[in-house]
């Protein structure tokens, strides 16, 4: 009897606390395989020396972005490391501060644009229906339009602050993130357990942000990510051509623009804020693509 009942609660602990080992054992199978990919980890630690960088250096650093009492065109040196603007400033102390910026705006679109498309990708995949159509409609509309020559009149007509120029680049970015959210919900919407919380009355709120947005984390993180150096790049293309972040604010694409002049007769002008840019943008999508292996079920082998 000892040993029927045991064996009983053994099953019943089997049965009953299965989810949450297993749960815990695929969130550590996924670190496994992110920290095993060695592409995706040193993108990972270039990306947090860049933020560290930008973060602690301008405290001690002597000059600031806004010092202009310097001599114009100085050239690279122990007190001006990138030398300095034609109007004086220290370009290292302006790389840091556009990295800043750059930085905030990309994490600032990520983060709008992902919750929207998350939201309206998962409603339209379970609801179906009117509902899918109307958002289906909405997504198209906004793809046909021209993302770079919308944004950069709205940010025109709205003043080209750091935050008006991050919530016109949002509004222009969580199309495709609705798109492969919509796709896995109307997937994951036949699946037993979103039966069963049907079946148990729950209400379409709490079925959408209970059940199919939580496993949906992996395509939202992976997407997250990726729409992060989308934005360093949108926000950088807008501000080269004058349509992004204005004066007082400033970040790596306008300093790019206001020294791009500069790259045959002092290079350093321009390739310091340039190599910082691309770096940034190569070290987001590596880490999206460790990302993406990490938490792809059919991918047994770390590919980098």
């Amino acid at each position: 009897m000892n040993s029927m009942s045991a064996g009983t609660e053994s099953g019943l602990s089997e049965s009953g606390g299965e989810a949450l080992p297993e749960a815990r054992s695929q969130g550590k199978m996924v670190l496994r395989k992110f920290l095993r990919h060695k592409l995706a980890m040193t993108s990972l630690v270039v990306l947090v020396l860049l933020t560290l960088a930008a973060l602690i250096i301008p405290i001690f650093y002597p000059h600031g972005y806004w010092d202009a009492d310097n001599p114009s065109y100085v050239e690279p040196s122990a007190d001006h490391l990138l030398g300095t603007t034609q109007v004086g400033k220290d370009m290292l102390a302006q790389v840091l501060r556009g990295t800043q910026y750059s930085l905030l705006i990309a994490l600032t679109v990520a983060i709008i644009a992902t919750l929207l498309g998350v939201v309206f990708g998962a409603l339209a995949g379970y609801l179906r229906g009117i509902t899918d159509s109307a958002i289906s409609r909405l997504t198209d509309l906004f793809l046909i339009v021209p993302q770079i020559a919308a944004a950069a009149i709205l940010v025109k007509v709205f003043a080209g602050s750091w935050y008006v120029v991050a919530i016109v680049l949002a509004l222009f970015a969580w199309m495709p993130i609705a798109r492969i959210t919509r796709a896995e919900a109307m997937s994951l919407s036949q699946r037993e357990f979103i039966e069963a919380a049907r079946a148990s009355g729950a209400g379409t709120g709490r079925i959408v942000f209970k059940h199919l947005i939580p496993n949906m984390v992996g395509t939202i993180t992976v997407n997250a990510t990726l729409a992060v150096a989308q934005a360093v790049l949108a926000e950088a293309a807008l501000s080269f051509i004058g349509l992004g972040v204005q004066i007082p604010d400033t970040s790596l694409g306008l300093v790019i623009s206001e020294n791009y002049e500069q790259m045959q007769g002092r290079p350093w002008l321009f390739f310091g804020a340039f190599t910082v840019l691309v770096l940034i943008s190569l070290s987001i999508n590596f880490i999206g693509d460790g990302l993406r292996d990490a938490f792809d079920p059919r991918q047994r082998r770390v590919k980098a």
